[in-house]
Formats: structure tokens, sequence, C-alpha cells
């Protein structure tokens, strides 16, 4: 049946009873409203809590020290080897073989090397000690010389005053025999005269001749004898002179031998030196054969392999990694990113084969991250232009684990300033570095580690 509204050209009655609720707005509108403006209110929080600025950089574990990093063991020596004490990843003290060398040089072939070494040593130190025995024969054949020397001249010089008294009376006798003769010839021309007054005999006038012929032969032997007296004075100069030269040339003869024998004790105490190095490098060579571990570690790389293998002098035959080491963590960041650093700064590191869960703006809440402080920072950037920085254990955190193995690979986050979300959105779409402004506790500037 045909309804009259639908004559009227009005809607059915059922729509017009709907109407109403076609115009209110549906319940789930307002529910999806509501969870928008909830969640734009938790936006707005969120954009005002802090977030922790940060410097993300990759790296591995090292060694912090230099002597607990791995290690290359080297041969001293050139030799062919005879054995091996070790295998691969087995523990050593410092000081346990490694492997052992036999010599292949010529010069170390006989293995009693050392010993004849020690043979000559002998032998030249008798042969100084002779030569010193000598050196002290000729100081005391140069001390009789002086003193012969000594005696020689005190008998010639008494010698000398012998004959000097000597001729000193030899010249009182001429003198006393030219006296004699002046007198003799004075009483002879007395005679003389007395005869020719034929006062005196001619047997007296004779007698007074003879007399001063006497006196004048006396005169010329008194003179001969003074003449002699004389040369045998000069004689006793030129002995003296003589006895002088004479020891001289002794004495310098003597002093010479001692002086060359005592050059030959220092070239002998030279050669002795020469030979106990000799004896000692061969000995020390020796020990050098057998190559041993340098500090306690685990034998990780075996570099040359088998028996009968000839190694150059210096060459790596191992590699040590030294036990109980000081781990460190080795870290590049970008360059752009270093002027935000210092030392002292605090940095969060997950390591490979360690599960975590990190938030790098919250570390708080971060899970399986340990932490670090920055303890270097390279002065020079690397090939890749990025700038290498050390991070050490974190005293006041939780420890890295005792399993963590030199080499593993690291994520590390240096953590700067807080700031509000919204500053690190604004900031991350203009482009612009995080900022720092507080330096980090301990840090001074240069970036040096505070002492």
């Amino acid at each position: 049946m045909k309804s009259p509204d639908a004559d009227l050209g009005l809607p059915p009655e059922s729509a017009r009873l709907h109407a109403p609720a076609l115009m209110r707005t549906p319940r789930y509108h307002w529910v999806v409203r509501k969870w928008l403006l909830g969640i734009g209110a938790v936006v707005v929080v969120l954009m005002f809590l802090p977030w922790q600025q940060y410097v993300t950089g990759k790296g591995s574990v090292i060694a912090y020290r230099p002597q607990d990093r791995p290690q290359v063991v080297n041969t001293a020596i050139a030799g062919r080897i005879t054995a091996w004490h070790v295998a691969e990843g087995q523990f050593v003290r410092r000081g346990q073989p490694i492997i052992s060398l036999a010599e292949i040089k010529d010069d170390y072939l006989d293995p009693a090397t050392a010993d004849r070494y020690g043979e000559q040593v002998q032998a030249k130190g008798s042969a100084a000690d002779a030569k010193r025995a000598k050196v002290r024969a000729l100081g005391e054949q140069i001390m009789a010389l002086e003193e012969a020397r000594e005696l020689k001249a005190q008998q010639l010089q008494a010698k000398v005053e012998q004959v000097r008294f000597t001729v000193v009376a030899d010249s009182a006798a001429v003198q006393a025999a030219l006296l004699d003769s002046t007198i003799a010839l004075r009483q002879l021309g007395a005679q003389e005269a007395l005869y020719r007054d034929g006062l005196k005999s001619l047997v007296e006038l004779e007698a007074a001749r003879n007399r001063a012929q006497a006196v004048a032969a006396r005169v010329v032997q008194a003179r001969g004898t003074l003449a002699k007296t004389r040369a045998e004075l000069d004689n006793a100069m030129l002995e003296i002179r003589a006895v002088a030269a004479e020891y001289a040339d002794k004495l310098a003869k003597a002093q010479g031998d001692r002086s060359a024998t005592s050059a030959e004790v220092d070239e002998a105490r030279a050669e002795i030196a020469k030979l106990r190095n000799s004896e000692a490098n061969v000995r020390l060579r020796n020990a050098l054969a057998t190559v041993t571990a340098p500090q306690d570690g685990f034998v990780v790389r075996v570099l040359r392999a088998g028996v009968g293998e000839t190694v150059k002098e210096g060459e790596a035959v191992a590699t040590v990694m030294p036990f109980d080491a000081e781990r460190a963590v080795e870290l590049s960041v970008k360059a752009m990113d270093v002027p935000l650093l210092r030392p002292g700064r605090k940095v969060r590191l997950t390591f490979d084969g360690w599960p975590a869960l990190q938030f790098a703006g919250w570390p708080s809440v971060a899970v399986g991250t340990f932490g670090g402080i920055i303890a270097v920072i390279d002065q020079v950037n690397a090939p890749d232009g990025s700038y290498r920085i050390l991070v050490r254990p974190d005293p006041t955190d939780e420890p890295w684990p005792e399993l963590l193995r030199v080499g593993s690979g690291v994520i590390g986050w240096a953590m700067l300033d807080e700031v509000p979300i919204w500053y690190e959105f604004w900031r991350t779409l203009n482009g612009f570095p995080p900022t720092v402004q507080q330096p980090a506790p301990g840090a001074v500037p240069g970036g040096a580690v505070p002492k």
C-alpha cells in the first residue's frame, strides 16, 4: 500500500524519525579526539623532557698499556730450529722456553768456543803477570842504578877533593922550592964574591954551586909533580862527567825498557778485556739460542713451523698476548665531534657478544651497557680523517665483562650535555652541532689528562 507521505513528496516516516540521530557526532569520533588530545599532551610533555646529547664512535677493545698489548717474540740470533716447547693457546710464564736454536755461523759452530776464549784469557793473564814482574824488576834496577850513581858520584867527589888537596900541597912545595932556589942562588952569589976576594975556597964555592943546582932541580921536580897532580884533578873531573853520562845512559835504557814493558802490560790488559768481551758475548749468544717468553701470557700464534727450519736474526717466531692486561677501548670519532670531547667525559659502551638495549639519549634506562671514561684524545688524525680516543673503565660503574677479549668490537656513546627533546629536534632539523656548555668533570683545557 502506498504511503500518503509519498504522494506529498515527503520522506518516509522512518527517515523522519532518524534525522536527529544523523545530525549528532558519532561516538567513536569523540574517542579518537580524546586519544589525539592525549597523545598531543604526551608529546608536548615529552618535548620538555631532558635529552642526553652524545657522540657516537666505533672501535675495538685494546690493552691500555703498551707492555700489555700483543707482543711478537723475535729471535736475537740466526739459527736452525731444533725444538718447539710450546703450542698455540698455551699459557707461558716469563722466561719459559719457546723454541731452541742451533748455531749456523762458522764462528760459533764449536760448542767450546767460550772455553777457548777462557783459555786465551788465562794465557794472556799469565803473560801480563810476567810483564808486570819485569816492570817491577826494572823499577828495582833503576833504583839500584840511581843509588850506585849516587855512591859513585860521592866516591869521585872525594877523590877530586883529595887530588885538589894534593894540588894545594904541590903548589906549596913549588913555592918552597922556588924560595930555596932563590936563597941558594943568593948564597951562591955571595960565595962567588967571597971566592974572588979570597975569603972562600974553591971547594966551598963548588959546594954552594951543587946546592944551588940541587935546589933548582927540586923546583923543576916540584913543578912537574904539581902539573901531574893538576892533570889528575882534571882527569877526576872528567871521570865524574863520564860516570854521570854512563849512569844516565844505563838509567835511560832501564827506564825505556820499563816503559816498553808497561806498554806491553797495557796491551795485554786490552787484549784480555777484548777476549773476555768475546767470551761473554759467546756465552750470552749461547743463552740466546733458547728463545723465551718475555712475560706471562698466552701463545696466540706460531709464525714459524717445523723443526730444522732456518730463521734469520730478529725474525718473528710467535705472538704472545700478555696475561691480565689492563683493557681499554679504542674508538674512532669524526673530526667535527672531537672539539666536543674532553678527557674525563663519561662514555657508554656495548661490546660484541653481550646483548644490550641502548637508549643513547637516556643512558639511565639503557640495558646491557657498560661505563667508561675518556682518557686520551689523539692530537693527529688517522688516514681516514677520524680521530682516535681511548676509553678506560669507569670505576664508579659496573665492571666490564671478565671474558672480554682484546680485539672485540665496541660501539660507544660519549655523553655530552643534557638539553630538552624539542631543542634536540630543532638542532637536528637545522643541522646544528651538539652544544657543550660545561667541561667534563676533571677535564682540563688542551685535552690533557689531569694528574
